[in-house]
């Protein structure tokens, strides 16, 4: 299933981090990974004074389920040094949000898919547009199309 992942940090050695999902997840069987160049954004939504996240975004194709795929990024955020239980609001070492999973909509206690506010935050948007620009959300629409009607509203 072909799948994007929106990776983010703003704590450590962010592109080390990076660097460590994509190999991780090329050992775990993944195919034909994809990264966006790494974009430095203002932190939404966190506490005042948290420094600038870098975001990247990544896109490849998986052979396993996407609760196994969402499963391994948790541990991979702990391995990164991200403390299982935190909020939104906190700067941290990795996150990673799984974007889309194909054209399917998944919506568990575990695992919410596409993610609820990927549509208007330019530091999903940006990345993923520039290296997926023709991959669809469920309803058909574009993430170019997304990211081009978020660019407007920023305008």
């Amino acid at each position: 299933m072909k799948f994007a992942l929106s990776l983010g940090g703003n704590i450590g050695n962010v592109q080390a981090n990076f660097d460590l999902v994509a190999g991780e997840l090329a050992r775990a069987g993944v195919k034909n990974i994809c990264r966006s160049r790494i974009y430095v954004t203002a932190p939404v939504g966190c506490v005042p004074g948290t420094p600038d996240f870098q975001n990247q975004a990544l896109t490849g194709e998986c052979p396993f389920e996407a609760e196994k795929l969402f499963s391994l990024l948790q541990s991979l955020e702990r391995r990164c040094g991200r403390p299982e239980f935190h909020t939104s609001q906190e700067a941290r070492t990795l996150d990673c949000d799984l974007i889309l999973w194909g054209m399917e909509k998944i919506d568990t206690p575990l695992l919410t898919v596409p993610h609820p506010r990927a549509r208007v935050r330019q530091f999903v948007l940006e990345p993923l547009a520039e290296i997926a620009p023709d991959m669809c959300f469920p309803d058909g629409t574009s993430v170019g199309y997304c990211w081009a009607s978020l660019q407007k509203e920023l305008a």
